[in-house]
């Protein structure tokens, strides 16, 4: 891989390459103009569009269900007409007995009822969780990758060992009486694969009653010797050793007496945010990925971190003071769904950090100054500034809601206060920067607009942007600030415009300047303007005239279009790139990559046996080896399919690597080339795992079967030796005993099977596995991970555990974005653990070094790597 790139003082021809992919809907490397020109803008109309068009759904269900009731109604109304119809005929054809004024006639049934009272009414499946996922990463079609939101073998009873339903059919409304509901439990939604609707079922266990939930409290079954757990329903027996020979249920174990500190995060979110990349007078640089804001020092190779926020941080915003940060966060994990009509006073204090806020903190000390907009905010905040005239004493914020509200805060008092706020734009908006040399104004941009808005008197008063003659670009993209006060603005149709200070027409115009979009313009401490291309990758230089100098570059395509332009120490330039990707250098000399990262959702992660390495592997078909003491990139590859699943052999020497299509790649990594590619099957490949004496591989599919290879001349050579059939549905985890003769397997509908290679055949017996030693603990759904599970769980919010080498620590990756460290083993149902926040998607996959010395967690739709010191 080329680490740097030089500046060329000559005019170079635009690249023949298509840029990368940004939109979030093409995996590949490459996409169309449009696409990429977009920004992935599209992509977020489309998840806004799905958004509506999902809530749409719900109202049609709930109509449905509603007409259900009025014809069982409306039925039972009819029925009962015919029969006081056929009474009265009778009556007065054939009267069996006088009707003697003062005594009542017997009647079975009221005489007069609601006509509801006899239909029962399908409780309402309004979810728990917010559709907040929309501004994390842009990926749309997950139904692959989260295999914990897939339900194909749930969506239909299917029984285990005890004999019990995982689910059952609900019960029909009925016309003869009325039915009550039988369960409190609300059905967990079916129709959709994505991470949300995961989490709205898992939430829904809060609301079952105590007895229900007592009901369902795990269990210790002395006489078969196992632990009875409950998930969704339905009754799963993990069998302990013989040594075990009694479990108290109700016994909380202690949490490890190791910690986690987060040492190093791998990663930038550079795909789809934008003005989030700066340059700190303590000589660090300072960006955000997953939930965690960064602060680099380069020279020194150390970072630190600030933890304070719950979910995907979006924006950032850096005070005149150099000291104080501003960052705005999306809704968390907890937060109840849309803004509440009582206000803030009805949230409760523990949800208040899951609702979409601001937060002011300090970089020396990392520490919290203010919390703001809790409960004014709806989606997630999008935009920040500070006002620079008045030594920040302002704040501007604008929403990412349908209206785009633009607020402006007053912090100069012990608490911050919300002065005013209006509706910006209902199309989106991308900036909002305060005027450095202009008192109380603020500029905003987006799609079809720019907008210059003065504040004044508390209140803010707007005027748009006119093109006049020119072409009026489908989205202005970045704005900054000249030194005589100009305002430049870089649009999707690769112009720049200049905007003289307090007017709102074009006065110069620099057209065609890049192929496709400018997403950044910034202008150097020395008066000079670089603009940064995202389709073309350029990166070209003005004098202060707003001419080229003739300088120019263009970045590699590995690392992507330019994302955001700033100021670095000295004379150098800090460069965000579309690919998750960071460079810093001189114009006049070159650009290394300080920072690298996957740019799709990822879920391969595999520690080196035997070296302080590690590798990913993702949906954006890249494979990174990774060294944890320099954090740095050792070398990487790009596949030809989106990876999903890897592991090393034995010695170190090569690793496989499953994909999304069913096909598995293994790698040599001295020479970083393919030793040979196999499919089995067209599902996603979930698992691979080498036995401990590295004689078999087995890959674990989608399809519901094991493929069982036989490996010879040291990792080279493979041939399939058989297939374990026997699973309902898709293998989610694999282990291997340390004789390498049995395999135990997890399944997506809560399995838990034992297999015996070569044979390939299904152990049946209990006691010929309830005592096995094995290599890894890698299976979710065993005896010594039953602690792992919270109450209530659904069986898809824990994605993975990895047992620590020296057999004491289990840690696991849950849905929540949470990375949780237990004693091992883990049994006790009530077990307590170390929480650590940092991700802010569901948390993909976890693995110890081959010292323990570090723990490393992979993020889904965060798509970064968290790499944590045991201590």
């Amino acid at each position: 891989m080329e680490n740097h790139l030089s500046f060329s003082c000559h005019g170079s021809q635009p690249s023949a390459k298509s840029s990368a992919d940004y939109s979030g809907i093409d995996l590949g490397f490459h996409v169309s103009d449009d696409r990429d020109v977009l920004d992935g803008l599209l992509s977020q109309e489309h998840m806004d569009t799905c958004e509506r068009v999902l809530c749409l759904e719900k109202k049609v269900q709930q109509q449905e269900d509603e007409i259900i009731c009025l014809k069982s109604a409306l039925a039972d109304v009819i029925r009962r007409l015919g029969h006081v119809e056929a009474s009265k005929a009778q009556s007065s054809v054939l009267p069996s007995k006088p009707n003697i004024r003062g005594t009542p006639t017997r009647r079975t049934e009221k005489s007069f009822t609601n006509p509801l009272e006899n239909a029962r009414v399908t409780p309402s499946k309004r979810p728990t969780t917010p559709t907040h996922r929309t501004t994390a990463s842009p990926r749309t079609n997950t139904s692959n990758k989260k295999w914990s939101s897939m339900s194909n073998s749930l969506d239909s009873p299917s029984f285990h060992r005890d004999g019990q339903a995982s689910n059952s059919k609900p019960v029909e409304p009925k016309t003869s009486k009325p039915v009550e509901p039988k369960s409190s439990k609300p059905v967990a939604p079916k129709t959709s694969n994505s991470v949300e609707s995961k989490r709205k079922s898992s939430k829904g266990y809060e609301q079952e009653s105590s007895n229900e939930r007592s009901s369902r409290e795990a269990e210790w079954r002395a006489e078969e010797g196992y632990v009875k757990i409950y998930l969704r329903g339905r009754a799963i027996n993990l069998y302990a050793p013989t040594s075990v020979e009694n479990v108290d249920v109700t016994a909380v174990a202690d949490p490890p007496s190791e910690k986690l500190k987060l040492e190093w995060v791998y990663g930038y979110r550079g795909r789809d945010c934008r003005s989030n990349l700066y340059y700190l007078s303590t000589g660090e640089i300072i960006y955000f990925a997953a939930a965690t804001v960064v602060l680099h020092n380069v020279e020194e190779n150390t970072q630190r971190h600030y933890l304070g926020h719950t979910d995907d941080v979006k924006c950032l915003a850096i005070h005149p003071d150099q000291v104080r940060v501003a960052t705005g966060q999306v809704a968390g994990h907890d937060q109840k769904e849309g803004k509440r009509k009582a206000g803030k006073k009805d949230i409760p204090e523990a949800d208040k950090d899951h609702w979409p806020h601001v937060r002011i903190w300090d970089t020396m000390n990392l520490n919290t100054l203010h919390v703001i907009g809790i409960g004014d905010f709806d989606k997630a905040v999008c935009c920040l500034s500070f006002s620079k005239l008045d030594g920040g004493n302002h704040l501007v914020v604008v929403d990412e809601a349908n209206d785009h509200v633009l607020s402006v805060w007053d912090l100069s008092k012990a608490h911050p206060k919300k002065i005013t706020e209006t509706k910006s734009s209902t199309e989106p908006v991308l900036a909002a920067e305060f005027h450095p040399l202009e008192k109380g104004s603020i500029v905003t941009c987006g799609k079809g607009q720019i907008s210059f808005w003065t504040f004044e008197g508390g209140s803010l008063a707007k005027k748009t942007g006119i093109f006049d003659k020119h072409e009026k670009p489908k989205f202005v993209l970045c704005v900054a600030f000249a030194e005589n006060g100009d305002i430049i603005s870089g649009d999707s149709n690769g112009n720049i415009f200049i905007w003289p200070k307090g007017n709102n027409r074009i006065s110069k115009a620099i057209e065609g300047v890049h192929e496709g979009g400018i997403f950044s313009v910034c202008v150097m401490k020395d008066g000079t303007l670089l603009s940064g291309g995202g389709k073309d990758r350029k990166i070209i230089q003005y004098d202060s005239s707003y001419t080229k100098t003739g300088v120019e570059t263009e970045i590699p395509e590995n690392f992507g279009g330019v994302r955001m332009l700033n100021q670095g120490k000295g004379g150098m330039v800090l460069v965000g790139t579309t690919r998750n990707c960071i460079l810093q250098g001189t114009v006049d000399l070159q650009l290394n990559p300080i920072v690298q990262g996957h740019m799709d959702e990822l879920w391969g992660l595999a520690s080196h046996p035997s070296q302080q390495q590690f590798l990913t592997s993702g949906s954006d078909k890249q494979v990174h080896m990774w060294d944890s003491m320099s954090r740095s990139v050792i070398w990487s590859k790009e596949l030809s399919e989106s990876a999903h699943s890897c592991c090393f052999y034995p010695d170190g020497s090569v690793v496989a690597i499953g994909t999304e299509t069913g096909k598995w790649f293994v790698l040599d990594c001295g020479t970083h080339e393919t030793i040979t590619s196999h499919t089995d099957g067209n599902e996603q490949i979930e698992c691979v795992l080498y036995s401990p004496d590295g004689k078999y591989l087995a890959l674990g599919s989608r399809d519901n079967h094991i493929y069982i290879y036989d490996v010879t001349e040291d990792g080279k050579k493979y041939s399939r030796i058989g297939r374990c059939t026997g699973h309902s549905s898709f293998v989610t985890h694999i282990d291997w005993s340390s004789d390498s003769v049995y395999l135990c397997s997890n399944s997506g509908d809560y399995e838990v099977l034992y297999w015996k290679i070569p044979a390939c055949k299904q152990e049946t017996s209990i006691s010929a596995v309830r005592d096995l030693e094995w290599a890894s603990g890698n299976c979710t759904l065993t005896f010594n991970a039953a602690g792992v599970w919270p109450e209530g769980a659904d069986g898809t919010d824990v994605n993975n555990v990895c047992r620590s080498n020296n057999g004491k620590v289990l840690a696991s990756a849950d849905d929540f974005g949470k990375v949780n460290l237990y004693q091992y083993p883990c049994y006790h149902p009530r077990a307590k653990k170390h929480c650590y926040n940092g991700h802010s998607s569901h948390v993909t996959n976890v693995s110890f070094l081959f010292d323990d010395s570090r723990l490393l967690s992979t993020g889904g739709r965060d798509m970064s790597i968290m790499q944590w010191q045991v201590v």
